[in-house]
């Protein structure tokens, strides 16, 4: 049974989430202040976050930043939830951290998509056992780990399956589109900067390895040796 924490501050959307989430057979957690969510996270290591972006006593970017920072949270993705839809808001989100980006009012049916869509990314199946070894940079897709020069790289469960798509796929060009389509597991309407704000973050913090993701431009990305 997969546990979901839901740190939103409004009590009845937070318990209708929490029921719909519970009949679709997961473990609902409920915080409604930032500090609270933080700490049931550390707590009870759940396998998601839903994270309402105006909390009463932090802001919601505050609380992905802090829980994308520590050891012990950082592989945890994070939904956001927020009535708040310009473009910024939205790359603001993905650079803190966030796995996605859920606009309200929504559908409980578009969230459960969107949050087992997020869970199969978070533990991809296709390729374990398998170790990549491009350059200075090695993907161990059965530990789920990334090692560049030798040296551990925490990377968020997004970054890590961008990582080893283009990795799976070596020296072909992928598409902005395509990227959305098998790392996201669904089309963002017209927002392709998505894939442009978490590439930005895997390569820097890939560091100098970092400049083996090239952009082609006017097309996408490809992993190359260089």
């Amino acid at each position: 049974m997969k546990t979901v924490l839901i740190i939103e501050d409004e009590k009845d959307l937070a318990e209708l989430v929490a029921f719909n989430l519970e009949k679709e057979g997961f473990r609902p957690l409920i915080a409604s202040y930032g500090v609270m969510g933080l700490e049931k996270a550390r707590a009870d290591s759940p396998d998601l976050i839903l994270l309402d972006l105006m909390l009463p006593d932090m802001p919601g970017t505050e609380l992905c930043k802090a829980l994308k920072s520590s050891d012990k949270t950082s592989r945890i993705p994070v939904i956001m939830l927020t009535a708040r839809g310009e473009e910024i808001d939205r790359v603001v989100g993905f650079e803190v951290g966030a796995d996605d980006y859920v606009l309200k009012p929504f559908s409980t049916r578009e969230l459960l998509l969107r949050v087992k869509a997020v869970l199969r990314r978070a533990a991809p199946e296709g390729a374990k056992g398998k170790v990549f070894i491009i350059g200075a940079v090695s993907i161990d897709t059965d530990r789920h780990t990334v090692n560049v020069a030798g040296r551990l790289t925490e990377l968020s469960a997004i970054e890590f399956k961008l990582l080893l798509t283009l990795a799976e796929r070596q020296g072909r060009v992928q598409s902005r589109d395509q990227l959305l389509r098998d790392v996201w597991g669904y089309n963002y309407a017209g927002d392709t900067r998505t894939v442009d704000t978490h590439l930005t973050r895997l390569r820097s913090k890939l560091g100098d390895a970092g400049d083996m993701i090239i952009t082609v431009r006017g097309f996408g990305y490809k992993l190359e040796l260089t």
